[in-house]
């Protein structure tokens, strides 16, 4: 059975209510943390591609990529967990993994599925909550993966509007 059913949830995978690009966010981390997820993607068999300022490249350590200077050039780490489907990386900090979703690639009760096995692989591995925001609207979680649980859950009514 779904974690959740897309006629539940509908409203969090509108683009016009949440914005195209919801906010994901796995607060609490660490380098190690980070090391694990890029481990994670490497193994995975997931189709990726790491950045810095718009150039492709081999994908360094967690340790090397936070320890870059603040001004230095924006690093992006793109993570395709199926092909029409992706996730952008941002590591710009240690203590919070931060990623976007695109919303119109997750529609239906499909994108629905995916969305809620990427978390749980991502919070299984990390053994941490995994929360997703309207873009911009960080202190509001929707939805996300509950450890507790070993699934993901509502975090807020769905009604939004």
């Amino acid at each position: 059975m779904p974690d959740l059913l897309w006629d539940d949830v509908r409203n969090f995978f509108d683009p016009d209510l949440m914005g195209a690009l919801p906010d994901v966010s796995v607060a609490g981390t660490s380098v190690e943390d980070w090391q694990a997820v890029f481990d994670l993607i490497r193994s995975s068999g997931w189709m990726w591609e790491y950045t810095v300022g718009g150039v492709a490249g081999p994908l360094p350590s967690a340790a090397e990529v936070l320890s870059r200077p603040a001004d230095a050039e924006t690093v992006e780490l793109l993570v395709r967990p199926i092909p029409d489907v992706r996730a952008i990386f941002r590591p710009m900090a240690t203590e919070a993994i931060d990623f976007d979703v695109d919303l119109r690639e997750l529609q239906g009760q499909e994108g629905v599925d995916v969305l809620c096995r990427f978390f749980a692989v991502l919070g299984r591995r990390l053994g941490k909550p995994v929360v997703m925001t309207a873009e911009g609207d960080y202190g509001h979680p929707v939805l996300g993966f509950d450890p507790a649980a070993d699934r993901v859950v509502l975090m807020a009514d769905p009604q939004l509007g």
